[in-house]
């Protein structure tokens, strides 16, 4: 079993295309049901920040991908491409030396920063909060009051549970499929 999946990872899958292909399905898992901001914005992010030799493709890829499943939910947001763009230019730096405790912190990282972003947005563009520190404030704390209104209850187990579990499974599966493909066998 071990070398027909090495023969066809050999056949044309890179570490470079097994990326980009878990990003892709990453994106897409955006259009099936799931509870608000359980996404894997953050997590393509700095997935593909940590992974990508060229860092270029840590902002490039995720973002064709987010166009292509904004395409499908008709959802595109300038806020969040901005976070999406911070989260992996913070990922490139953090995640130079990857381990699971910066890995961590990072994945914390890209949800509040996720939240501050999006949420101050609202407020800087919008007409339902006055244009005021007051306002700012009002906003974030509407914004965590909104969160609690959701399925699981509040912005830490939408935002940063979905970022963990996302990371956990983009990280997971990548180094899974490292393991197996693109190790030498041993006869």
């Amino acid at each position: 079993m071990r070398e027909r999946f090495t023969t066809v990872m050999n056949l044309g899958l890179s570490r470079f295309s097994t990326v980009v292909i878990l990003i892709i399905v990453a994106a897409l898992s955006r259009v099936v049901p799931h509870p608000f901001n359980f996404t894997p914005i953050g997590a393509m992010a700095l997935f593909g920040a940590a992974q990508f030799n060229r860092k270029i493709f840590a902002f490039m890829i995720p973002v064709v991908a987010m166009l292509l499943s904004d395409a499908l939910i008709g959802n595109p947001s300038f806020p969040t491409y901005f976070s999406f763009a911070l989260i992996a230019g913070f990922g490139v730096v953090y995640l130079k030396k990857l381990n699971a405790g910066r890995l961590l912190t990072a994945s914390i990282a890209a949800s509040v920063v996720f939240f501050i972003i999006t949420n101050f947005f609202v407020w800087f563009g919008g007409t339902m909060y006055p244009q005021t520190w007051q306002g700012l404030i009002g906003c974030y704390t509407a914004g965590l009051a909104f969160y609690q209104q959701t399925f699981f209850g509040n912005l830490f187990l939408n935002t940063v549970m979905g970022d963990l579990f996302y990371n956990t499974l983009l990280f997971g599966a990548y180094y899974s499929i490292e393991k197996i493909a693109f190790k030498p066998t041993v006869a």
